[in-house]
C-alpha cells in the first residue's frame, strides 16, 4: 500500500531510476522536497497509478521527441518516503520494511 501524502508535507526521495528512460526526470534519491499535488493520476501508457506533484519541480509539457503529451505529469508516489520528526525536533528519512 502506497503512503498517502498530504499537500505542503515535506518528503524524500527513495528512487530516481528511469531505466528506459533517456531525459533527466530531475528528482534525486536522497533529495527533500514538498507535496504540491497528490492524487490519482490516468496516463495512457503508465496506466492508472497515486502520484504526487513537487512544489520545487515543474515537468512542463511532455512533448518532446519521447514524451507522451502529459503536462506538469506527476511522479509515482512509491519514489518518495515521508519526513517525520524524530528525537529532538530532528527530522528523520523513512524507509519502508518489506
Amino acid at each position: 500500500m502506497t503512503y498517502r501524502f498530504r499537500i505542503g508535507e515535506r518528503c524524500v526521495c527513495v528512487d530516481d531510476l528511469f531505466p528506459h528512460v533517456s531525459i533527466d526526470q530531475g528528482i534525486r534519491a536522497g533529495q527533500e522536497y514538498t507535496v504540491r499535488w497528490q492524487g490519482n493520476y490516468r496516463h495512457y501508457i503508465d496506466s492508472d497509478f497515486y502520484g504526487i506533484k513537487l512544489l520545487e519541480i515543474d515537468r512542463g509539457n511532455d512533448d518532446g521527441p519521447e514524451g507522451y503529451g502529459a503536462a506538469d505529469m506527476p511522479f509515482r508516489a512509491s519514489r518518495f518516503r515521508p519526513l517525520v520528526e524524530g528525537g529532538v525536533g530532528k527530522k528523520k528519512k523513512v524507509e519502508e520494511k518489506l
